[in-house]
């Protein structure tokens, strides 16, 4: 009894560990690093669930000066990487529902830059989110009636 215990606490512990690397190798990352990563092209580095909400999070933070991570005076190519990598990360199989709120949030927290973006370049940006979203939540539905499916054979 006291061994299961213990083993969920090494096991919490290691779990831990493992989300503090990532938070730490995300942190250090640029949009292109971020992009290498979330393409899962990265050897010494696979992606996660917690990797992908990692990288929401660091596009979604503000520094100090309560700057977001893209501004209205940004270079077009830095916002058009940002929105791309989002469409990525909607598009991963390894999507969670935590990811598709922090995609939502990016889109509320950035909707401004977005909807000048589509004007300026001629981009179709907002509805190229709301399919990626729309995309997520069917991979999700997938995963879940696979995981249903998988319980009702398993009994």
């Amino acid at each position: 009894m006291f061994g299961k215990i213990l083993g969920k606490n090494k096991k919490e512990a290691n779990e831990n560990q493992e989300h503090s690397k990532i938070v730490e190798k995300i942190s250090k990352m640029n949009i292109s690093d971020m992009r290498v990563y979330v393409n899962n092209k990265l050897i010494s580095f696979e992606i996660c669930e917690d990797g992908l909400n990692e990288v929401m999070r660091k596009l979604l933070l503000k520094d100090d000066k309560g700057q977001r991570f893209i501004e209205m005076d940004a270079m077009d190519s830095k916002k058009k990487k940002a929105f791309d990598l989002v469409l990525i990360v909607a598009s991963s199989k390894k999507i969670t529902i935590i990811t598709i709120e922090l995609i939502q949030e990016f889109m509320k927290q950035y909707i401004d830059i977005i909807d000048k973006f589509d004007k300026e370049n001629k981009q179709i940006y907002t509805s190229k989110f709301k399919d990626g979203l729309t995309k997520a939540m069917s991979t999700i539905s997938a995963m879940t009636e696979v995981n249903r499916k998988n319980i009702i054979l398993g009994s």
